[in-house]
């Protein structure tokens, strides 16, 4: 994929573009949880002009060039002209989930230093800590700017200065699912201009589709997905403001609103099988994609029983746009449960831990080279984190942290993150296959796999387990469900235990902390050997 030129602005010449062409054409549409919610629908004309007169709101409020802007919202419009505006202004949006604790705020303010905090009246009590330009969308409190009314004393009419393609545009939290979040920093042409390989390869869009991610605004998915992946091809975003999860009235929507296209993490399609999905009806959907872990076999199968759909998954990170992908294509058949082929403008492959390319059917960490041409889709830096940004770039390659692996055909299957992988004996476990084995157990709905502490064969097998309803835990269910195990893989992969418990940790993007599984079990550990130990004492003593 070309990189752009000397200048690029998403909202000016992307947006911009739209509303000068398909003026009437509508871009966003917003609507509430509730049936006969109140909608917000804009044309492209109309959220050019709210953009225009945001950043002008931005400018009075004296956020310029360069300053760092959490914006913390629920899925209401504002989100998206506040997004745009951010990106006139040249400053860098720093989108925050409202799922966030007020501790975890505080983190992200002390870490990325923002001259402003936009939030709702809900978040503003989490935010009350901050000393810098507080926005406030709704209405006035003491020392919060309305945005609702000062907003209407602002031009519509921006006088734009151009945006260079390499200057800084987005800054983002990782989800952490390992330490603390990393900041990452991307360029204009970076991610709003790269996400045109998002929105017209793997999302597949046209300007006709009404299109649906179902992402919290709060991570990149809703950068890949509900901004600028739909909007570079000129389709219309669809949102739908709820705050706990619905699956009725998610499925309802589909015929109500006549989506085409749909985006949603495995954890959303995992409730939504929860449904009758045979039950609703699907009048305009022609295409779904998904991405985050593996789907298992169940919910593809399951869904196309009940929309006619296949679901198309890939991958890449907070660091990249589209990297791997299912498409749809004549030339690229749809394999469920991989992640699908290289995207163009990338030159991936699986390496091993000297950074050298395995063969085909080996377990690696899945690479990129930069050592050639560094891919115009790839991240600028993880924000104040020098040597962090310089571990992730070893002898040409950027280094994920994911492994795979890359069958003969070119397709490529996860295995888990590296700090995941399970040591076992002298067998290199990827928790993700054997997760996905326990899934085809009726008894599992969820499961997660950790390496636990041994003495002999370094780590066994642990798998955590939660049931689905109408099954209760015992030795016996246990036993069963390592039968099933046996009979399905390798016996060097088979859960040595299994602990049955009534969630998964979790982080706010709904993907598995297997970190805190894995220190869960090195406490119980060195709980037993100290425990051992005393024992060992007054034994000798006596």
């Amino acid at each position: 994929m070309n990189r752009p030129e000397k200048y690029y602005n998403f909202t000016w010449d992307t947006v911009g573009h739209w509303a000068a062409v398909r003026p009437g054409a509508d871009a966003l549409l917003c609507v509430g949880a509730e049936q006969g919610a109140l909608e917000t629908r804009l044309t492209f004309r109309e959220l050019f002009r709210k953009a225009c007169q945001t950043a002008n709101f931005l400018n009075a409020c004296q956020v310029v060039k360069g300053d760092r802007v959490v914006i913390m919202l629920p899925r209401i419009s504002e989100w998206w002209t506040f997004m745009l505006a951010l990106e006139l202004v040249g400053a860098v949006p720093v989108p925050a989930t409202q799922l966030l604790t007020q501790g975890d705020l505080e983190f992200r303010v002390k870490s990325c230093k923002p001259k402003a905090l936009i939030t709702d009246k809900e978040g503003c009590e989490k935010a009350s800590f901050f000393d810098g330009v507080k926005i406030q969308v709704e209405e006035a409190l003491p020392g919060w700017i309305c945005f609702k009314e000062e907003v209407e004393k602002a031009r519509d009419q921006y006088s734009y200065v151009p945006t260079l393609a390499d200057d800084p545009s987005i800054l983002y939290f990782t989800s952490a699912t390992n330490g603390q979040p990393k900041m990452v920093v991307h360029s204009h042409s970076s991610y709003a201009w790269s996400h045109r390989l998002t929105g017209g390869l793997w999302l597949d869009l046209r300007p006709e589709d009404l299109h649906w991610n179902i992402s919290d605004l709060g991570w990149g998915k809703a950068a890949w997905s509900s901004l600028y992946g739909p909007w570079q091809m000129g389709a219309t975003v669809f949102a739908m403001n709820f705050k706990k999860f619905q699956p009725v009235r998610i499925l309802e929507t589909f015929s109500q609103y006549k989506v085409s296209t749909f985006c949603a993490p495995p954890t959303a399609l995992r409730l939504l099988m929860k449904e009758d999905v045979r039950k609703y009806k699907f009048p305009c959907l022609r295409h779904c994609v998904s991405a985050g872990e593996p789907l298992t076999h169940e919910v593809v199968s399951n869904w196309k029983n009940g929309t006619g759909l296949d679901i198309y998954e890939g991958y890449g990170q907070t660091e990249t746009v589209i990297q791997i992908a299912n498409v749809r294509s004549r030339y690229h058949e749809l394999r469920v449960g991989s992640m699908g082929k290289v995207m163009p403008g990338y030159d991936i492959h699986i390496v091993d831990d000297n950074q050298q390319p395995v063969k085909d059917g080996e377990e690696g960490e899945i690479a990129i080279r930069v050592d050639q041409e560094r891919p115009v889709g790839l991240f600028t830096e993880y924000w104040g984190q020098p040597e962090m940004t310089r571990n992730a770039f070893k002898n040409g390659w950027y280094l994920t942290g994911d492994r795979a692996i890359c069958d003969p055909d070119g397709y490529f299957w996860f295995t888990g993150r590296a700090d995941d992988i399970i040591k076992s004996s002298d067998y290199r476990i990827g928790p993700a296959e054997v997760e996905s084995t326990l899934l085809k157990h009726p008894a599992v709905l969820e499961a997660a796999v950790v390496g636990k502490p041994d003495a002999t064969r370094c780590q066994l097998v642990k798998a955590f387990v939660v049931l689905h309803d109408g099954y209760a835990n015992s030795s016996e269910l246990a036993q069963d469900i390592q039968k099933h195990c046996r009979a399905l893989t390798a016996s060097y992969k088979l859960p040595r235990e299994i602990e049955f418990v009534a969630e998964l940790p979790k982080t706010t993007t709904g993907k598995v902390r297997r970190v805190e599984l894995r220190e869960l079990e090195k406490h119980r550990a060195a709980v037993a050997r100290e425990k051992q130990c005393l024992q060992e004492t007054q034994t000798s003593s006596s």
